[in-house]
């Protein structure tokens, strides 16, 4: 093997050829810049045990690709070149598209609230990259460091890390198939740990269903709708004061009653827990905590306390076992109340009124060697929710042996699904949310993740009745199924939104429930090999260029889901992309234009059953389906797992794995048990054999399950007749079926409208956003090259807005505009956006947003405040305002970012974000431009304005976010004296 240290360039920086050497099996390669960072590296968090890591094993195997490192200020880069053609995918949990070629993520669990495509840290942290050669050979590359790292993919071809030294690369391949990586890389880091079955059922949550009055009417109302679900959740308000570990003794005066009346009516119950600790002495939690000595010290070695739901909390430290074992014996007790899972929330961790969202990275840890041993919080924020997780599902499983625990985290890290399932955070309820959450469960599958899924319908906002009937017939086929929504919100419960969006949910989650056999099967073999539950659509054949982009279909196996995420096109209507082959189109009478179109892989067999109300419902001696589909050589084969659906004793063979085969003889065909595994007796059931012709033409046959049961094909005279008659059958389903209406205007406790689309400009160097109907509000300016998302909106706040006056909330911001005129080219020309908004008493907000052609770097906005028409009442031009330029930006490291400019008087200024709120005029006020820096990008956005319309510029620090304010002077305005602010902002490489 080859063996370089690297070459001394200065006193603090080195390059050179990373030394490897083969460990864990034939293809996995660790790699170090020296043999010293080799010794220096921290214990692995992500690896199951982290022996394997550091112990090498015999191999005459050399890597086919060798990274490169440069360190630097104690900053480690590795570098992998690979082929042209390469596409990247991976990268964890992360927003945007499914083919990350072209994007840098920054590791650094974040609470995320109303993410957005361009945003680059969520709740996870994977600092791995799937890489996928033109030959359609895989390789993985895991970067094995729990601190902040960055993956940048913006180079084509190119794989980059950076993050402080030392910590080693693992590099999993290259093997034949990205598959093949997958199993590699479960290897290393484990598998999923196996889900109890009622699990994969339909899941309704809401923060928050506030009483167990209101518990015991929304599950009736499944049950008496005949909606499929299994599961009702309990989010904060359950609790007493938001203290963990308890009820509030008026709404929930009585859990274990209310479970054991959930169980009687075929529900589970899950409830939530936060890491955070109210500070509050008699509180038993708090009480023990103290005692035992758990929580997180601050740099003074005091309690570190944060602000949470509760108020002041403290938080524990999971990094010691001793505190694992305190938490799980807390878990252990919880459970007694008729518990049936645990959602841990706010474990990033979150803390509020911080800038940075979280705890300060100078807190400590007094983590145990095993992990790392005393440590700042920097190094172990981001395996701080898995640590967590853990320590919940092991006093689940503790609690009660023969159960399997279910934990949702919310923070993770590479390893987090040994412990618990997830989801994708605070989404939004729009269309490009709905489109981006196949992309979402799909990386975190690629990421070693398969329990995943967002929430469906979206969280915060509301959800119009055709986005909602759509995201539930997507959403029906993820792994991890859940209806979700935000307190404040319309009722996102499947009969919400009319009786038509009711019955697209229905049938969406009676085909899921169809299903769950299979999915069942795929959790299994998940579980046992590391193979992804939901993979992209190129998985079936990674040679082909076509489907490496594809983000509206997804793989359950052989069965391929093709589903519209556009507001306007229907699944029936998509031009669809399948991969080589023979795919034939099949649904259960249930065809629906929301509904996602269904393929099967010629040459396999999946098994499907019932369509249950919920899986209790289900029992061994139910009739099975068997959905088959020949290849080009006429046979098939498929596989069908099945247990008791919780426990452990399939560990020890009390399972059946049956393999079936089909294989067509002349006109015959004949389906059998190929072989099977397991202790348990094969039960006695019917078996319906359903054979797909193609055009959705099908015959079948009933037999008993076990037997060989035989097919005799018709003609293909018969079988054209049938392809015509299904053809006719399916049309006349679609026609007569009832649509759901396409309403956009819903009304919103918050007065919130997010289903509408935004005006995206696009030109240059910048993509921009806005919504006219709220104050006009630019909710995203994102910057290309550098790949940076400067405005992070929600789409009712935040963002950029403009005021009327000096109060915090005047006119402006709220008032819906009117698109004056538009010329959005999109093709190098100039882009602008022309609109105003009437505040009352014949005032008007003027706004021009221009990206010109001759300087395409530069973001424009030129705003004004003009009287148009004075009437009576209106206090004539008398009236005093000011214009109030107030974008929010976000703060993609917070602690390295900080604001600079040179003030009119010639002094210099660096403002941080400890610095608090600040206003600046006169001779300090900065001289036409201000810039927000980032140290980590390297990049400064700056700000250039007229400083003759400018006489007051104001700073204000928020949780990950700082207003840098424009304000005019405060005078009368009328149509020959309007107040003006123009201002543009453009990205510059800092020095």
């Amino acid at each position: 093997m080859t063996i370089q240290e690297g070459e001394v360039l200065a006193a603090d920086v080195t390059t050179g050829e990373m030394i490897f050497e083969p460990i864990l099996e034939e293809g996995v390669f660790r790699f170090d810049c020296s043999a010293n960072d080799r010794e220096a590296a921290f214990p692995s968090l992500s690896f199951v045990n982290s022996k394997d890591r550091d112990t090498p094993i015999m191999s005459h195997h050399v890597p086919s690709y060798i990274p490169t490192y440069h360190c630097l200020s104690g900053q480690q880069t590795v570098k992998l070149e690979l082929p042209a053609g390469t596409s990247f995918y991976g990268t964890g949990e992360v927003s945007g598209q499914l083919e990350r070629t072209g994007k840098r993520v920054f590791t650094w669990n974040t609470a995320a609230w109303g993410y957005g495509p361009g945003t680059t840290s969520l709740y996870q942290s994977h600092p791995w990259v799937l890489a996928v050669l033109p030959s359609g050979e895989s390789l993985g590359i895991l970067a094995d460091t729990t601190r902040r790292c960055e993956i940048d993919l913006r180079n084509m071809s190119r794989i980059q890390f950076t993050a402080p030294s030392s910590y080693p690369v693992i590099t999993f391949g290259p093997f034949s198939s990205p598959g093949a990586v997958l199993t590699s890389l479960s290897h290393a880091i484990g598998t999923v740990f196996m889900p109890p079955k009622w699990s994969l059922g339909y899941h309704q949550c809401r923060w928050s269903y506030d009483s167990d009055n209101r518990v015991r009417e929304i599950t009736s109302k499944f049950r008496e709708k005949k909606i499929p679900c299994d599961v009702v959740w309990m989010d904060i308000d359950y609790m007493d004061g938001f203290r963990c570990f308890t009820f509030d003794k008026d709404c929930f005066s009585d859990p274990k009653c209310l479970v054991d009346g959930l169980h009687e009516d075929g529900f589970k119950a899950i409830w939530m827990l936060d890491p955070g600790i109210k500070c509050e002495e008699g509180y038993f939690v708090y009480d023990s905590g103290c005692k035992s000595d758990v929580w997180i010290k601050a740099a003074d070695g005091t309690p570190f306390v944060g602000e949470v739901w509760p108020g002041p909390c403290v938080y524990p430290d999971f990094t010691q076992s001793k505190v694992r074992h305190w938490w799980a014996q807390l878990v252990q007790d919880f459970i007694s109340n008729g518990v049936d899972g645990i959602w841990n929330d706010m474990n990033e961790p979150t803390v509020f009124k911080s800038v940075t969202k979280t705890m300060p990275e100078s807190n400590i840890h007094r983590g145990d060697d095993e992990v790392g041993g005393v440590q700042s919080h920097s190094h172990y924020h981001n395996v701080y929710g898995m640590l967590m997780a853990r320590s919940t599902y092991e006093g689940m499983k503790s609690a009660n042996e023969t159960k399997r625990p279910f934990v949702l985290t919310r923070a993770g890290f590479v390893g987090s699904q040994r412990y618990a399932a997830t989801w994708t955070g605070d989404n939004l309820s729009n269309w490009e949310h709905l489109h981006m959450s196949i992309s979402m469960v799909l990386q975190l599958g690629l990421s070693g993740q398969p329990l995943a899924g967002p929430d469906i319908g979206g969280f915060g906002g509301n959800a119009t009745p055709k986005l909602f009937g759509r995201w539930m017939a997507i959403g029906a086929m993820f792994p991890f199924c859940r209806g979700h929504s935000e307190i404040d919100t319309n009722d996102h419960e499947p009969w919400s939104f009319g009786e038509e969006c009711e019955e697209v949910c229905r049938l969406a989650l009676k085909r899921r429930y169809r299903f769950l056999p299979h999915i069942y099967t795929l959790f299994y073999m998940a579980h046992k090999m590391g193979t992804p539950v939901a993979s992209p659509t190129f998985f079936a054949d990674p040679k082909d260029p076509r489907l490496r982009t594809l983000e509206n279909s997804f793989l359950l196996g052989p069965l391929l889901v093709c589903a519209s995420s556009m507001p306007h096109e229907e699944s029936n209507d998509m031009q669809h992309v399948l991969p080589k082959g023979t795919w034939l189109t099949f649904d259960f009478d249930d065809a629906h234009p929301d509904l996602p179109l269904l393929f099967l892989q010629g040459g396999s067999i999946i098994p499907s059953g019932p369509p249950h109300q919920h899986v209790g419902e289900a029992n061994l001696s139910d009739d099975l389906m068997l959905l088959v589909a020949l290849n080009e050589h006429g046979t098939a084969k498929g596989i069908l797992f099945e247990d008791d659906g919780d426990g452990y004793k399939y560990l020890e063979g009390e399972y059946l794995l049956t393999h079936y085969i089909a294989e067509r003889e002349s006109s015959q065909v004949t389906i059998r048990v190929y072989t099977e595994e397991g202790s348990w007796k094969r039960p006695k059931r019917r078996l319906h054999v359903l054979l797909l012709l193609g055009g959705g033409a099908m015959v079948d046959a009933w037999g008993m399950d076990g037997d060989t049961i035989q097919i005799t094909l018709p003609s293909e005279h018969e079988v054209s007749n049938m392809v015509a008659a299904s053809e006719k059958k399916y049309n006349a389903r679609l026609e007569s079926c009832k649509r759901i209406p396409d309403v956009e205007e819903i009304s919103s406790h918050k007065g919130v409208e997010l289903s509408r689309t935004p005006i995206e400009l696009k030109s240059g160097e910048w993509i921009a956003k806005v919504v006219p109907w709220i104050g006009g509000r630019i909710i995203s300016m994102e910057h290309v090259p550098s790949g940076t998302q400067w405005l992070h909106s929600r789409i009712e706040i935040n963002g950029y807005e403009e005021y009327s006056g000096r109060e915090y909330r005047s006119a402006g911001c709220t008032e819906d505009y009117i698109v004056i005129e538009r010329n959005l080219e999109h093709a190098g020309e100039e882009e602008s956006l022309m609109m105003e908004g009437e505040i009352g008493g014949g005032l008007v907000l003027q706004r021009l947003i221009s990206i010109r052609k001759d300087n395409p770097k530069v973001f424009r906005i030129d705003s004004s405040l003009v009287a148009r028409k004075v009437g009576a009442g209106s206090g004539g031009f008398s009236r005093l305002v000011c214009l109030r330029a107030h974008p929010t930006f976000t703060l993609l490291h917070p602690t390295e970012s900080f604001i600079s400019f040179t003030a009119v008087d010639g002094s210099k200024h660096e403002l941080w974000p400890d610095s608090g709120e600040q206003t600046f005029e006169g001779n300090l006020l900065p001289n036409g431009e201000w810039s927000l820096c980032d140290r980590c990008l390297g990049v400064g956005l700056v700000n250039r304005f007229n400083v003759n319309e400018v006489f007051n510029c104001m700073i204000h620090w928020g949780t990950g976010t700082v207003n840098l304010e424009l304000w005019s002077e405060e005078r009368p305005v009328s149509k020959e004296s309007p107040l003006k602010i123009s201002h543009e902002y453009e990205v510059v490489r800092m020095s």
